[in-house]
């Protein structure tokens, strides 16, 4: 109980339309026809209605809006089958697109879906429940995109497939962010590059920023004239671990990495501790990583981050105007983050020098 010569905040309660319609002396359902608009009510029965609402310290409820402006006030996420665990990466992307559309009002549904015949994604994108989908984890092929384009249903992609002129969706540039890197080390003396990318199922399955880095590395080792290799790395530290200890024995001229596996990085480090390798000294290591990992790294790793929570600000804000008008045209948003010199980059190693501790 609030203490006496205090007085208590009135605290605004969720709408009951049976004590509304009691005090004003109306119909329940003349009630529900001024909150919703289906039915024109006379001017003055509406203020004694609205007059109750403000005396009661009332407030619509989300199914009152929902019912007003004829939206559930929810947009679908799809997400990617969680199989025996989601990826830090998937998660960051999950709990920005939460934050976005709570910003803005809206509930969020989960439908983790592998593809357009699932039948959680069926359900999300015709039964009626959402307003609109953001669709995440995108391939440059994709089936889920394709199926979503045959519906009236507003959506918005964060990534975006191999053709970008027929859908809405906010992305990085991971071709150009990977070719960066390479330039980077390029210009620090590097000659023989391998890039570290995503595991080899999701390279062929045409996971959009594998094949796009994948494309950026290709770009730039040709343009400066260097040597690449390309090495898929699943997400997790013993794959990384396996990664740099295959280059290392097989491949000793490499001198630097670019990697967007960023949950390997642990693993990657590992291995050239336990190899006697020193970062930046003998070997090199940049990539499009998230800020957190990057700064985990020993030394803190030269990257480009992955802004995540931007990134589904920015697709639920599309969402939203697309919610409003579906027949705008497509808008894109493209973040092209910089990238970040720290401490694992270096000039690359005197040919003669040999990888391990020095004396």
């Amino acid at each position: 109980m609030p203490r006496r010569g205090k007085r208590a905040e009135a605290v605004p309660r969720p709408l009951n339309i049976g004590e509304i319609a009691r005090r004003a002396g109306v119909s329940r359902s003349t009630v529900s026809y001024t909150l919703t608009g289906k039915r024109a009510i006379s001017e003055p029965t509406r203020r004694r209605i609205q007059g109750v609402i403000d005396e009661l310290g009332y407030r619509p409820n989300a199914t009152a809006r929902a019912l007003k402006e004829g939206r559930t006030r929810t947009i679908g996420l799809i997400i990617p089958p969680a199989g025996a665990r989601l990826t830090d990466m998937q998660l960051r992307f999950i709990a920005g697109t939460v934050d976005a559309a709570a910003r803005a009002d809206l509930d969020v549904l989960l439908s983790s879906s592998g593809g357009e015949h699932d039948r959680s994604f069926e359900r999300v994108i015709s039964g009626g429940r959402v307003d609109g989908v953001v669709v995440m984890e995108i391939r440059m092929e994709d089936p889920r995109v394709a199926r979503l384009q045959r519906t009236d249903l507003p959506f918005v992609a964060i990534g975006r497939t191999a053709r970008t002129d027929d859908l809405c969706w906010a992305d990085i540039d991971y071709r150009s962010l990977v070719a960066q890197c390479v330039h980077h080390l390029a210009d620090l003396g590097h000659r023989h590059l391998a890039l570290i990318n995503r595991s080899s199922e999701m390279l062929a399955a045409g996971y959009a920023p594998a094949c796009r880095a994948q494309a950026g590395f290709t770009d730039a080792i040709t343009v400066r004239g260097i040597t690449g290799i390309q090495r898929c790395c699943a997400d997790d530290q013993p794959a990384g671990q396996a990664c740099i200890e295959e280059i290392l024995a097989a491949r000793p001229k490499v001198t630097a990495v670019v990697t967007i596996t960023e949950a390997a990085l642990g693993g990657v480090q590992r291995a050239l501790e336990r190899a006697g390798v020193v970062v930046p000294r003998d070997f090199s290591i940049t990539g499009v990583v998230a800020r957190h990992w990057a700064e985990e790294f020993e030394p803190p790793l030269t990257a480009a981050d992955v802004p995540a929570a931007e990134m589904c600000a920015n697709a639920v804000a599309l969402l939203v105007d697309r919610i409003r008008d579906p027949a705008q045209a497509f808008r894109n948003v493209m973040l092209t983050p910089s990238i970040a010199l720290r401490g694992s980059t270096g000039p690359a190693p005197p040919v003669t020098s040999r990888r391990g501790p020095r004396g």
